[in-house]
């Protein structure tokens, strides 16, 4: 897949099919509407081109911290994974913000990227104040000679799958319903890090990891069963999201992972963890006694999962 970073890089193309959106997360929902992109790529020999925006336009418009489901990076992966052709990243800030829907698409889709075909999710909104919609796009294509497509909403569950919903259901700690959603598991990758070697001392050595863009969304505190991926390896263990409130040590959110048969030193080395299941909240324990134990329940419960998953 070519990665465009800029307008200026890619070639105006009149025989091209697009989508817009952010596309946060690469959900189920998303993946519908890129297989048809695919397709009407396919059988009318065009070009096709996902158009997505950096850094995430709410965090432009709005006070409002969002935190990714996807990085750009991971976003660039899960799309070539998809096989998207191509992948145009434009430059989300307050003066591009402030163009019309009609400038918007006159100006950028079609004098600069060239369209026949534009394939949209159910819920689009585009230009100032998200003010444009499909009723106005095919309004805008019929001036401009090219069509559009609006895809209908994924469900699952009975329940209409969404970026904010996956957010929402991490923050909530329900990884399983996030993980249904995005049709994969949840995950963020980090640099491990040098802690306290508080883990080593209780006998459940740790990997310390420090997330590696800080806009990422992390999950709700408490225990995790994770599945981690570190120089090729793939290893599974439990992982603590929180701040120790039995030591006290700590006003900002650590993570940690025990990852289970594994003893190599990766120091300074990346990680990738995909989150399986929330086993339960972050708790304070009374002294390390009690904490030894229930690390210990939680490592069985893990393992007991895992074996069913891979086995």
């Amino acid at each position: 897949m070519k990665v465009y970073k800029s307008i200026n890089e890619i070639s105006k193309d009149e025989k091209s099919v697009l989508t817009i959106g952010t596309f946060d997360g690469i959900h189920e929902g998303h993946k519908v509407l890129f297989e048809k992109l695919k397709q009407y790529s396919l059988q009318h020999n065009l070009r096709n081109v996902v158009i997505t925006f950096e850094p995430h336009p709410r965090t432009v418009v709005s006070t409002f911290d969002i935190k990714l489901l996807t990085t750009l990076d991971e976003k660039s992966e899960l799309l070539s994974q998809l096989g998207i052709e191509s992948l145009l990243v434009l430059k989300f800030s307050k003066e591009f913000s402030s163009q019309s829907s009609e400038e918007f698409i006159t100006n950028i889709v079609c004098n600069k990227i060239g369209v026949e075909h534009i394939i949209i999710g159910h819920d689009h909104k585009f230009g100032k104040d998200r003010n444009g919609n499909d009723y106005e796009l095919i309004e805008l294509g019929n001036k401009n000679n090219f069509t559009v497509e609006r895809v209908e909403p994924v469900k699952y569950n009975d329940e209409i799958i969404s970026s904010t919903k996956v957010r929402n259901a991490l923050l909530n700690g329900d990884v399983e319903k996030a993980n249904n959603f995005l049709g994969r598991n949840y995950c963020f990758h980090g640099t491990v890090v040098k802690g306290v070697s508080r883990g080593t001392i209780l006998g459940f050595p740790t990997a310390n990891i420090e997330v590696e863009d800080k806009n990422k969304l992390i999950p709700k505190n408490g225990v995790y069963v994770v599945k981690a991926l570190v120089e090729d390896e793939v290893v599974y263990g439990v992982m603590n999201v929180g701040l120790r409130p039995t030591f006290a040590d700590t006003l900002s959110v650590i993570i940690e992972a025990h990852l289970f048969e594994f003893s190599k030193d990766v120091y300074g080395k990346t990680i990738k963890i995909e989150l399986l299941k929330r086993i339960r909240d972050e708790i304070k324990f009374n002294n390390k006694e009690e904490l030894i134990y229930q690390i210990g329940k939680d490592k069985k419960e893990a393992i007991q999962f895992v074996g069913k998953i891979i086995n």
